[in-house]
């Protein structure tokens, strides 16, 4: 058992103290395991900690619970990173309120030169969708990072944007990570594992709940250089993620949308308010974050459409026949597949750009 790693998890775990208060304690004291050998006396002397938090730091049934993360993590190959340590996203640590640890498992660089969160509804338009794809084709030779928050909508046109055009991407998530939510998403997290990974501040057994995602939300922000809102209403999660990273002095940019367009509301408040630049494709990006005249090696894209799988080939042939798009329970009998199996390679030619979804869970070529 990694002892250091105990008291840096188990801090935590104490009730009242969130990450603002731990880093305090952490500097008063001058480590998280000296945290939990401090006399009771010593500890009520540090600012806003009171007699409830001090016996709950002498209390050592914490780093029973620690234990038992460590014991998680270790199974399940996914890494601690404490605020202090040296690969610890270093654009987050510069927010005040960063979490003290995350839980990662993947194996892109959470440092990369360059990181963009894109973010929007979970109600995806067709407009949005495709305004993902545009924006993501635009930063492939640019070596970007893309962050988003793995939910429905444009959070996961933005992840399979960047699988199909070869750029790593991240999804925060705002539970643990012995589930992924939505579980519609799972085969969309495998695929990010490949190029990418899953991000978290919760540990194990965390259920999602509607407090989690201011969480979620400014890890998105901190982590990135800027964020991107596709779409979105009035008010929401991206807006959220957008004020909280206009807080961290990170660029925000929108899509424009038509005034009568619920969905770009959000995005045309942004605009007019000043809190974000007008975005219409890449090179908007590119040009404002000062990018475009340091572009990366292009990487071979791989053309799928001449190996398809038995299973894959039928899809298409269905599609084919139907000479427009299919619900998903129809593309199942027609190509004779369960739907768990189908959905799997529906994923997968939707990255090799052969097919793309539709509202409604319909599907075409």
């Amino acid at each position: 058992m990694d002892k250091d790693l105990l008291y840096k998890i188990g801090i935590t775990f104490i009730d009242h103290v969130g990450d603002v208060t731990s880093k305090v304690l952490i500097s008063y004291c001058g480590s998280a395991e000296a945290v939990f050998k401090e006399k009771k006396q010593n500890l009520l002397k540090i600012p806003d900690i009171g007699a409830v938090t001090a016996e709950a730091i002498v209390n050592q049934d914490i780093l029973h619970h620690a234990e038992k993360e460590i014991a998680f993590i270790e199974k399940n190959n996914i890494r601690a990173l404490f605020y202090l340590d040296k690969d610890y996203p270093l654009r987050l640590k510069q927010c005040n309120d960063c979490p003290v640890v995350l839980y990662y498992k993947g194996n892109a660089d959470l440092n990369a030169e360059r990181i963009v969160a894109m973010v929007g509804t979970r109600n995806a338009t067709d407009y949005g969708k495709k305004m993902c794809d545009t924006i993501v084709d635009g930063l492939k030779d640019s070596g970007v990072l893309i962050v988003s928050g793995l939910a429905y909508g444009i959070d996961a046109a933005s992840h399979k944007a960047a699988l199909k055009f070869g750029l790593p991407t991240i999804g925060v998530v705002g539970h643990g990570l012995d589930s992924i939510y939505p579980a519609e998403h799972f085969n969309l997290a495998q695929k990010m594992l490949d190029n990418g990974g899953l991000l978290t501040d919760f540990i194990s057994g965390t259920k999602l709940a509607p407090e989690n995602f201011p969480k979620r939300n400014r890890i998105i922000a901190g982590l990135s250089d800027a964020v991107v809102v596709v779409e979105s209403k009035w008010a929401g999660g991206a807006i959220i993620t957008a004020d909280i990273a206009f807080s961290y002095s990170r660029e925000v940019f929108a899509v424009p949308g038509r005034s009568e367009d619920i969905y770009s509301q959000g995005c045309n408040k942004l605009i007019r308010q000043n809190k974000a630049g007008l975005i219409q494709s890449a090179d908007d990006l590119l040009d404002s974050l000062g990018w475009k005249n340091t572009k990366k090696k292009k990487k071979p894209q791989v053309a799928l459409f001449n190996d398809l799988k038995p299973q894959e080939e039928a899809i298409v042939k269905a599609l084919q026949a139907q000479g427009a798009p299919m619900h998903i329970d129809d593309i199942a009998i027609q190509a004779n597949l369960s739907p768990g199996n189908l959905s799997t390679y529906l994923l997968t030619l939707e990255f090799a750009g052969i097919l793309r979804s539709l509202p409604g869970k319909m599907y075409s070529l």
